[in-house]
């Protein structure tokens, strides 16, 4: 079994999440130094070194008298306002670019990016930090649930079903997973996910069955038939213990349907969001098959060096959902306009409107030009995780030209098991696992994209790994210019705009920016805390929570004994 070496210096095999929900130990996990005070440290001495100057320069100004004192003063100001400038621009060269230490404003340091980005002493937990009580015995009832759309828009769904259950206090019947609206794939949740890991991993937080129990009275056997609901789409918390919990005391279980996005994103509760962490980055692990898969081509990838992987989504659903026509052939503008009507709302769309303000899915050609920019050179080699591309080798014959070195998970792996699964959930899956462990991942349209947006809060919960993200409304006037014959200074100006970009390090959520895409700081813990509300949980946190359990298993044991024990009493 291969291993890898985690940011924080311990190693974990592929298949396991490098931060355990309960870890034994906080601090063993944290061997990286504090980069906040490092900031602080540093603003205070650029502050210091500038009050200094200006002493300097005062001193000078009344040391001489007459025309040799004023060409004197003359001269001290401009040092110390050419000095007061270089300071700026270092200090800002220090905290550009996401945490990856100092890039000069033109050059953006290519062998940093192959590691993580700095944490600033932050380190992923989802574990409980209050009084978190184990799932009562009795349950309010069942819920189920059907996830809709494609593996990872189902992959939020699973995690807002669980997190409703602990609301509603209801028994989670395993989300069932829908075959017919995506991916014509009936593997379902069984087929995907490890089962028994899911279950045992979210016992401290719901009770969850894999089908709805047949309930014997008076020697018959009865089902209990789910009553339908369809919930409102972001449903607030007051739904679901309003309506949704009426249904569910009156009938006994509910079934939601469709679920997706049926859970409001932002929640004023840190332990629900926690909760949805656990199960996204904890309890949802593929099959071991599909992990034994991801690791093969991941051994095979790295075997060579460090490798990049890029979700290429210039896809025709995505082109279509843009409205990004203009560069294609009429026949294939035919297409692409004739999905849009078929699968999107009506809406009135001008190309250069969109292109101008980088609303249109980045070409491969730019994708590759954006990296040579960067400073990747031809022998990078890269990853692509990707469905079909719209518009034939036209396209990517440039991005090849650029970068050779390109793989997918068929040309890794031409196994007769991925071959004849590429497009259903196992290839979403590996592709998923395999850029989850890439050095590098680099969405190319993380807008309504939820493999990327996953996948970006997942690399973040994993340790801050790098991910590029190009600021498509910033290159957009770069890339018009280019093609316009404008191409002077263009790799600086490409350089510019993505040294403001975070490449992977802790950063506040602002929307519409997703939970999914960014749990910090809720996922989130600092050893040394300046805030009480970032503080780690403590180290005994799984002690706590297995004596909450057994204790609420043995009042359910007495107050059951005790019951049975009264019913004989009646009987005789």
């Amino acid at each position: 079994m291969q291993f890898q070496t985690c940011p924080n210096g311990s190693t974990h095999q592929y298949h396991q999440i490098p931060y355990p929900i309960y870890p034994s130990s906080h601090r063993q996990l944290n061997n990286s130094s504090t980069v906040a005070t490092t900031y602080k440290k540093k603003e205070a001495s650029s502050s210091s070194d500038l009050q200094t100057m200006r002493r300097y320069g005062h001193h000078r100004l009344h040391g001489k008298q007459g025309g040799l004192k004023g060409m004197v003063g003359k001269l001290s100001i401009a040092v110390v306002v050419l000095l007061i400038c270089t300071l700026c621009l270092l200090y800002s060269a220090t905290t550009i670019g996401g945490g990856h230490g100092s890039y000069s404003p033109s050059k953006i340091n290519v062998e940093e990016l192959w590691g993580s980005a700095k944490s600033g002493g932050w380190r992923p937990s989802s574990a409980p930090r209050s009084v978190w009580p184990p799932p009562p015995r009795e349950s309010n009832g069942y819920l189920r649930v059907r996830c809709n759309g494609g593996l990872n828009q189902q992959r939020t769904a699973i995690c807002n079903a669980v997190l409703a259950a602990r609301i509603m206090n209801a028994t989670l019947v395993l989300p069932e997973l829908d075959a017919n609206s995506f991916w014509h794939d009936d593997s379902g949740f069984q087929g995907i996910y490890d089962v028994e890991h899911f279950i045992q991993t979210l016992r401290y937080d719901v009770q969850i069955v894999e089908s709805i129990p047949e309930i014997h009275k008076n020697g018959k056997t009865k089902k209990i038939k789910a009553y339908q609901l369809r919930p409102p789409r972001d449903a607030p918390i007051s739904w679901y213990l309003t309506e949704a919990m009426e249904q569910m005391k009156k009938h006994g279980a509910i079934y939601l349907t469709p679920f997706s996005h049926r859970l409001a994103e932002e929640i004023d509760n840190p332990e629900y969001q926690r909760l949805r962490c656990r199960v996204n980055y904890h309890a949802l692990r593929f099959k071991p098959n599909i992990m034994k898969l991801s690791e093969l081509i991941v051994d095979k990838l790295r075997a060579e060096g460090h490798f990049m992987s890029i979700h290429l989504r210039f896809e025709m659903d995505m082109l279509a959902f843009a409205g990004c026509f203009d560069i294609f052939k009429p026949e294939q503008q035919r297409i692409l306009k004739k999905y849009r009507e078929e699968n999107f709302k009506e809406k009135k769309l001008v190309y250069k409107e969109r292109r101008a303000i980088g609303k249109c899915p980045l070409t491969p050609e730019e994708v590759g030009l954006i990296l040579r920019a960067m400073g990747f050179n031809n022998s990078t080699k890269i990853y692509l995780a990707a469905g079909e591309l719209f518009g034939g080798e036209k396209f990517m014959k440039p991005f090849r030209a650029l970068f050779p070195h390109l793989e997918n998970h068929s040309s890794v792996d031409p196994s007769e098991e991925l071959v004849t699964n590429t497009r259903g959930l196992l290839g979403s899956a590996v592709d998923y696992m395999v850029c989850l462990l890439s050095d590098i991942f680099m969405p190319t349209y993380d807008g309504p994209s939820n493999f990327a947006n996953n996948l970006l809060g997942h690399r973040l919960y994993y340790g801050f790994r790098t991910t590029i993200r190009p600021d498509r409304k910033g290159l957009a006037p770069i890339f018009i210019d280019r093609e316009n014959g404008r191409t002077a200074g263009f790799e600086e100006a490409v350089r510019h705009v993505m040294l403001k970009t975070n490449f992977g390090g802790p950063h506040k959520r602002v929307p519409p920016e997703s939970f999914y895409t960014n749990s910090w700081p809720e996922c989130f813990c600092q050893i040394s805390a300046q805030n009480p509300t970032d503080e780690c949980p403590p180290d005994n946190v799984l002690d706590i929570l297995n004596s909450r359990l057994e204790s609420e298993a043995r009042s359910n044991s007495q107050s059951l004994t005790q019951g049975n024990f009264s019913t004989s009493i009646l009987e005789r």
